[in-house]
C-alpha cells in the first residue's frame, strides 16, 4: 500500500481516517513532548546530545569553572557511586563497611578543588527546589550542602520531601521557603536566628509545639496554610500570642481580633507556647 503526499491511498483511492477517528484509536498515544518519527516526518530517532549529561553535576563537566554561588538554581542531586550500588547488593557486612568508609571520607572532607568550585559558603541567594531526593545517599548529600550555607539570605527548598532539618543552622537566612515537604512538626525546622519570612505551607504540621523557638527571631510573616495545625481552635490568636513580632499569618495581616486578651479565652495557651 502506498500513499501520495496528500495522504490519499493511491491503490484504493480512499482517504485516511478522519481526525476524530484517529483520536478515538486508543493504540495511538502521544505526549506533548513526543516526536513524530513516521517515515514521512523526516526525523530520525536519535538520542538528544544532552541525554548523557542528565545525571551529571555541573562541576563534573570538563572545562567548567562555574562556582556554586554563580548559579541561581543548581542541580545538586547526585546518585550513589557504582561501588556503593554494588555494596547494596551484597550482605549486611559489606553495607556496614561501605557506610563506615563513607563516614570516614566525609570526615576527611571532599577534595579541596571540589569544595572551592561548590563554594556554598558564599551563596547569598539560592533555589534548591525540586531536586527529586529519592535515595538516602542524595538526602545525606543535600543536608551536607545545607550545612555549608552559612551566608545564604534567601533560600528556596520547595518540594524536596524533606522530613527533618533540625541539624541545619542558617545563621543569615532572612527568607526560607519550605513549601510542599514532609515536615511533621515545627521542631524539625533548621535553626533560623535571622529569619523574617518563613513559608511552611503544604506540609503535615499538626501542632504548634516548638513555635516558641521562632520567637527570638525577627519573624514578620509566617505561612502555615494547608497544614492540619490550622484547624486548631483559636489557631491565629495562639500563633500571634507566641510570636508578638509577627505581622502576617497565612497571607493575612494581623487583625484586631487576633490581639484580644487571650488569657481570658484559653489560659492553657501560655503553657503551650513555652514548649521549645
Amino acid at each position: 500500500m502506498s500513499e501520495s503526499s496528500s495522504g490519499v491511498n493511491t491503490l484504493t483511492g480512499s482517504f485516511p481516517k478522519s481526525h476524530s477517528s484517529q483520536c478515538s484509536d486508543l493504540r495511538v498515544t502521544r505526549t506533548p513532548l513526543s516526536v513524530d518519527q513516521s517515515p514521512d516526518s523526516g526525523l530520525v530517532a536519535t538520542p538528544l546530545p544532552s541525554s548523557r549529561f542528565r545525571f551529571v553535576s555541573w562541576r563534573r563537566l570538563e572545562q567548567c569553572d562555574v562556582t556554586g554561588d554563580q548559579l541561581t538554581c543548581p542541580r545538586v542531586r547526585e546518585g550513589p557511586s557504582d561501588e556503593e550500588l554494588f555494596q547494596r547488593e551484597g550482605d549486611d557486612l559489606c553495607l556496614e563497611r561501605g557506610r563506615r568508609r563513607r563516614r570516614e571520607e566525609e570526615e576527611e572532607g571532599q577534595r579541596w578543588e571540589d569544595r572551592l568550585q561548590e563554594n556554598w559558603e558564599n551563596c547569598l541567594e539560592l533555589n534548591l527546589s525540586y531536586q527529586g531526593l529519592g535515595d538516602p545517599f542524595q538526602k545525606e548529600n543535600f543536608l551536607r550542602i545545607l550545612r555549608r550555607l552559612i551566608r545564604v539570605e534567601k533560600l528556596q527548598l520547595v518540594d524536596n520531601s524533606l522530613t527533618n532539618l533540625s541539624s541545619v543552622r542558617l545563621p543569615r537566612c532572612r527568607m526560607l521557603n519550605l513549601q510542599r515537604n514532609h515536615l511533621l512538626c515545627l521542631r524539625q525546622l533548621p535553626k533560623l536566628p535571622a529569619v523574617e519570612h518563613l513559608s511552611l505551607s503544604e506540609n503535615a504540621i499538626g501542632s504548634l509545639g516548638g513555635l516558641g523557638a521562632l520567637g527570638v527571631s525577627p519573624l514578620r510573616s509566617l505561612n502555615l496554610s494547608r497544614n492540619p495545625v490550622t484547624f486548631t481552635q483559636d489557631y491565629r490568636a495562639r500563633v500571634f500570642l507566641c510570636l508578638p513580632k509577627l505581622e502576617i499569618l497565612d497571607g493575612i495581616p494581623k487583625l484586631p481580633e487576633d490581639s484580644l486578651p487571650t488569657r481570658l479565652q484559653f489560659p492553657e495557651t501560655t503553657r503551650m507556647c513555652n514548649i521549645l
